[in-house]
């Protein structure tokens, strides 16, 4: 059943793991703002305590790999779990593929486990398209062949899969959503292409593209992917249920250096190619369609103006910075 969302839909108590990163800092406050008690699980790793400085929220120190810890944020038995926490890199995931698999697949199992003994009413997974569906016919979509080329696609499959074998076996209403290329405000700790060029272009350094800059990827807005999360959590659906949040339209890294340097005022500002890196997709562009019809999601922040928005964030974090 579809019913629209609004920002005071979601009278629940919710657990956010990796509440205090990017995406957590963002959500978050989107929680708050529709009605929701929010609790906080962060190993503070990636994330800060100060994105979510002022927020009535509990904030939980300590890591998804511990069972007796997510026992702890799940005492008061929330009414939903946002698994957002995990070893977020495809690069890193390369080099660290024992942590990746403990963070991202041993991870999640204690967040499933958790829900079940404590009678959690649906569970949010963090998933990722092209991560998990590696360089299959474009636009990808729920029907995709997974073919995962990096440890950390693999890792977001097993969790997709845990995830169905939990809605499955144990009645658990799990939704995996397969994020595309967030962006914005609350990115600094980020690693991705975006916050590496809005650092650079803010440093005065170049800015680094791996390959010839043809690669593609589907951007989308921190503000759109919270809509969307939250109509997940407003909106009965099947158990089980895989839906992409994405805008549908890729964009070539190079494409996107031209935009930041102009948003930036400085559009000769130096750019340096280095070689791919392993594990990364060439192009990569997702159909919402089925988000579109099940939780009437639709991206309303064109790339333009979301990378202004960015920036401009930046540049005002990096002027309390040096006052």
């Amino acid at each position: 059943m579809k019913r629209e969302q609004s920002e005071a839909g979601l009278s629940k108590s919710i657990v956010v793991t990796g509440g205090c990163g990017f995406i957590g800092a963002n959500l978050v406050r989107r929680l708050l703002r529709a009605g929701a008690r929010v609790c906080v699980l962060d190993n503070l790793s990636r994330g800060c305590l100060a994105n979510l400085a002022g927020l009535d929220v509990e904030i939980i120190e300590g890591d998804v790999r511990d069972q007796e810890t997510v026992g702890r944020a799940f005492n008061g038995r929330p009414d939903a779990v946002v698994h957002l926490a995990g070893f977020g890199s495809v690069t890193e995931s390369v080099a660290g593929v024992s942590e990746n698999f403990e963070v991202n697949v041993r991870g999640t199992l204690n967040v499933l486990q958790q829900c079940v003994r404590r009678n959690v009413g649906e569970l949010v997974f963090a998933s990722s398209g092209g991560a998990v569906l590696g360089a299959a016919a474009l636009p990808v979509s729920e029907d995709s062949l997974p073919k995962p080329i990096s440890p950390y696609g693999a890792s977001k499959l097993c969790g997709e899969a845990y995830c169905q074998a939990f809605a499955h076996s144990f009645g658990l209403r799990t939704i995996a959503l397969r994020f595309a290329n967030v962006y914005g405000p609350h990115s600094e700790h980020k690693m991705g292409v975006v916050t590496s060029f809005i650092k650079a272009l803010l440093g005065e350094k170049p800015l680094g593209i791996y390959g010839d800059g043809s690669a593609a990827r589907d951007f989308l807005y921190v503000d759109d992917l919270c809509e969307g999360v939250c109509r997940a959590l407003a909106t009965e659906l099947a158990p089980g249920t895989v839906l992409h949040l994405a805008t549908g339209k890729e964009t070539t890294i190079g494409e996107l250096a031209s935009e930041l340097r102009v948003i930036a005022g400085k559009p000769a500002h130096a750019v340096v190619y280095e070689p791919r890196r392993v594990g990364e997709l060439e192009r990569n562009f997702a159909d919402f369609t089925r988000a579109r019809e099940l939780l009437a999601f639709s991206p309303r922040v064109e790339l333009r103006a979301g990378l202004a928005l960015t920036w401009n964030w930046f540049k005002r974090r990096a002027a309390r910075s040096d006052a």
